[in-house]
């Protein structure tokens, strides 16, 4: 994605748009994707425009029929983010106003119980082998435990080299995560351990989690066994956007040790810091969402924190949502 060629008559802001993203660490291979098409679509349909004009803007950001809410939205916070530098180099253009089209309603993390966490890893250690994914077997008990017990992101999981396990110590390096961030992740013993016997298992493979062809596991093949362990369990699945969802074990993980620690009485002071930096959180604001979803043991966390970061708590505001 590093060698687009752009069209139309933005291509040049376009271009130097995205070579400034990347100088300041961002990635931006989906954002660069969207411009390709604008630019593809301006070639075609407003070849002779001399400005980023509110009817080119609105144009290009129309809802597709075939198009989910968060993709026009997407479309839209990328557009939005050109015309702001082409307005701060002088360049005539229209800013979308932030949030002018309304977000899908926030899907809200389902939280398992203990034993459905019970019968769902117990249903993944029922995993048989079969000849077309021949590790299948071997990846499901390690990988969702793993998104689980360490509070991962399912592609942070997915996308592990054997080189970043440190079966040794324990330690997993997550590279070039959410905005390029990479962080250590310390396992547990037991997790530690199953690893090890794990790794012996699927011999010398770039990928620890690997899949066909010499290929990592892909989020298709990770989310098909989840929805069918999750049939084993007898947990019901909403359908499609209503979860549960793999991510949701991270918030699992989240809320347990936000519960531990209240119940334990550790000072949350501390603590929330060390979650902060377990989990990848760029902010506060990211890690204290989770106190939302800890609605057992919100108003002592509320007690306990406010007098730390008067900042956060008034953010989460209202009545908290009842989860399951």
């Amino acid at each position: 994605m590093h060698d687009l060629s752009f069209k139309g008559p933005f291509a040049e802001y376009i271009t130097d748009h995205i070579s400034l993203k990347r100088a300041i660490g961002y990635k931006f291979e989906a954002d660069a994707k969207n411009l390709m098409r604008f630019s593809i679509f301006t070639a075609e349909k407003y070849p002779d425009a001399t400005a980023l004009t509110r009817e080119i803007v609105l144009d290009w950001c129309t809802k597709k029929l075939y198009e989910a809410q968060a993709t026009q939205c997407a479309r839209a916070s990328t557009l939005r983010q050109l015309a702001i530098y082409m307005d701060n180099i002088g360049i005539n253009a229209y800013i979308l106003p932030k949030g002018y089209y309304p977000a899908e309603e926030k899907y809200i993390p389902y939280i398992f119980t203990e034993n459905e966490l019970l019968r769902f890893f117990s249903a993944t250690d029922q995993c048989h082998y079969v000849s077309e994914c021949p590790y299948r077997h071997l990846v499901m008990p390690v990988f969702f435990r793993m998104i689980y017990s360490c509070g991962l992101r399912p592609q942070e999981a997915r996308l592990l080299k054997t080189e970043d396990v440190n079966l040794n110590d324990g330690i997993l390096s997550i590279q070039h995560s959410k905005k390029d961030n990479s962080r250590l992740v310390p396992m547990s013993a037991a997790l530690t351990a199953r690893c090890r016997d794990y790794a012996i298992g699927i011999g010398d493979s770039k990928w620890f989690f690997p899949g066909l062809n010499g290929k990592p596991m892909t989020a298709g093949n990770a989310y098909h066994n989840f929805r069918r362990f999750l049939w084993k369990a007898g947990i019901s699945h909403g359908g499609r956007g209503k979860g549960p969802r793999i991510y949701d074990f991270r918030h699992v993980y989240a809320c347990h040790c936000l519960k531990k620690w209240v119940a334990d009485g550790k000072d949350l002071s501390v603590y929330l810091p060390i979650l902060k930096t377990y989990m990848g959180h760029d902010s506060f604001k990211d890690t204290a969402y989770y106190l939302r979803l800890t609605a057992d043991v919100f108003p002592d966390i509320t007690i306990k924190l406010e007098g730390y970061y008067p900042d956060i708590i008034p953010s989460l505001g209202g009545a908290v949502d009842a989860i399951h």
